[in-house]
């Protein structure tokens, strides 16, 4: 049984929002603000009721509402047609569960599910009539509010009887609480059977009934009651007897006898995760929610803990957040889902040989492709430093990204980028070397040129197949950036901005053999750089 379908409304950020999820692993991206981590919040509050690891009853408040479907209802008060108070519901739609199966959803078509309302309750609606009619009405009256679970077969559940459970993991969250790490001590508590828990209670009892007798402490009250009124009381010190389950509050969790809190946060966010994934939460649950991963950790030790997480799963649906390009590539482009605000977006169909590609070599920038406004791609540093410097010299001594664009190095691997950005329809241009074979590269680049070209994507080289001076007893090729600048500007100016003093063959020679050198100085320069046009076709 799995999640295959969330509907929210008037939930935080989402005044609404559908989103499809699959069996096994899905990887949620996004900007900063597109709802991720409220994704997984919904999910785990209607499967559990629980909200911060709190009871979702207790903690009931306006900020839980979308704040322009609330502004929008407090200003229809004054109005001739007030609103209703606006409500919040979280639909699961799950794969099977006959005893769950009916219309009653917000498609109003079968299906398998339940959902959890939070909404105005009509008990309360002739005191609400008046309060609205007397009152100038500045924020949600949120005291009318009540929380109930719902199956689509239209009967009533309690967060216990909802048969689907998730187990929310965020090793980021420190919860301490008089020094204790609450989160880490109630996993470390699950392990326990019944006879552990007494004992540590019982043990815990003994040690404050221990600090009552020790001998300092007797010296310490034997002084106050010499000082003391004769007519006063006898007042002593006293460690305070432990409710039942007072140790919870005082268990520090440690590692090699250092407090968890004491060590490295990359340290603390394996050992949280770690501990989460086995606790017995997370065996009973049905689907694994993990916020970012990747905090705090060193590419060696993410790998790790990435790998696990596959392995040690592999019957869970787990539903991840990340900004690391890394962690997507590692666990399957496949299974990522962008949000946005136009669409959510899948890449399961890329072809596996590009899954695959992003996989075994995780270190490319996927994540900034998909997260960009606007792209250009581009082989190298060199040709990242030169397409930099002609944008801001184009465009009133701006920098790419500061409109949006972002210029991404990719080797060789354009075409992979390619296909990233034509399944999520990304603006995206490609700017490219002929390498003394246009046609070759007008074959390599054939589905996305003539009959083939499409309006996001725009492959920007040289035409022509130019050559120059023999170099070496062969003619020099001039269609590769470095001598088109060569051609674009003269010798005297790029002798002038490389600070050198050679011939043309020479120069060519140079600033083949230290591309990124030169390219840095061109970038650096005061100069008047002329720029060849293909360069200047894509940064337009």
């Amino acid at each position: 049984m799995v999640i295959q379908r969330l509907k929210i409304l008037n939930f935080k950020r989402f005044r609404t929002l559908d989103i499809e999820f699959k069996a096994g692993m899905n990887i949620l991206v996004g900007g900063n603000n597109a709802g991720k981590s409220t994704v997984l919040e919904a999910i785990h509050l209607a499967t559990t009721g629980l909200l911060s690891g709190r009871y979702l009853k207790n903690e009931l408040s306006q900020h839980l509402f979308n704040n322009e479907t609330v502004a929008e209802y407090i200003a229809s008060l004054t109005t001739a047609s007030p609103l209703a108070p606006p409500q919040i519901l979280i639909e699961v739609f799950l794969s099977e569960l006959a005893e769950f199966e009916g219309n009653g959803n917000t498609t109003k078509e079968p299906a398998t599910g339940f959902y959890l309302s939070i909404e105005f309750d009509e008990v309360y609606r002739h005191e609400y009539q008046k309060l609205i009619e007397t009152a100038d009405l500045r924020s949600l009256p949120i005291e009318y509010y009540t929380a109930s679970w719902s199956s689509f077969a239209r009967y009533g559940l309690t967060p216990r009887t909802v048969p689907f459970k998730s187990v929310l993991i965020d090793s980021t969250a420190v919860r301490y609480q008089s020094g204790s790490d609450v989160y880490v001590s109630r996993i470390v508590r699950d392990f326990l059977d019944t006879p552990d828990v007494i004992g540590i209670a019982q043990a815990y009892r003994r040690m404050k009934e221990a600090f009552s007798r020790d001998a300092a402490i007797a010296s310490v009250n034997s002084k106050i009651q010499k000082s003391a009124h004769p007519l006063m009381k006898a007042v002593t010190l006293s460690a305070d007897l432990p409710s039942k389950n007072d140790w919870e509050d005082s268990l520090v969790a440690c590692v090699e006898d250092v407090p968890l809190n004491y060590i490295g946060k990359g340290e603390q966010s394996i050992l949280k995760t770690r501990l989460a994934l086995q606790h017995k939460a997370s065996q009973n649950a049905a689907v694994i929610l993990l916020e970012e991963p990747e905090n705090h950790l060193t590419h060696a030790n993410l790998n790790n803990l990435l790998r696990h997480i596959k392995e040690s799963n592999p019957d869970k649906q787990i539903i991840v957040t990340t900004h690391s390009s890394f962690v997507a590539n590692k666990l399957g482009l496949g299974t990522l889902v962008l949000l946005n605000d136009a669409r959510n977006v899948r890449l399961s169909s890329l072809t596996p040989n590009t899954k695959e590609f992003f996989e075994k070599i995780a270190g490319y920038d996927t994540l900034r492709l998909i997260l960009a406004t606007r792209v250009i791609l581009v082989e190298g540093a060199s040709d990242e430093l030169i397409v930099q410097k002609a944008y801001s010299l184009h465009h009133g001594g701006k920098m790419p990204i500061e409109d949006g664009i972002d210029v991404i190095s990719v080797g060789t691997s354009f075409l992979r980028f390619l296909e990233i950005a034509d399944h999520i329809q990304k603006p995206v241009a490609v700017v490219t070397d002929n390498d003394g074979n246009p046609e070759g590269l007008k074959n390599k680049y054939a589905d996305y040129l003539g009959g083939n070209t499409k309006t996001h994507i725009k492959i920007c080289f040289d035409p022509k197949d130019e050559v120059g001076p023999q170099i070496g007893g062969k003619p020099f090729n001039y269609n590769t950036l470095e001598p088109s600048l060569l051609r674009a500007n003269g010798l005297e100016v790029m002798n002038r901005i490389l600070g050198t003093n050679l011939a043309e063959p020479e120069l060519q020679v140079h600033m083949r053999a230290n591309k990124t050198d030169c390219a840095l100085k061109v970038f650096k320069t005061q100069e008047a750089v002329q720029f060849p046009g293909y360069l200047i076709e894509a940064i337009s």
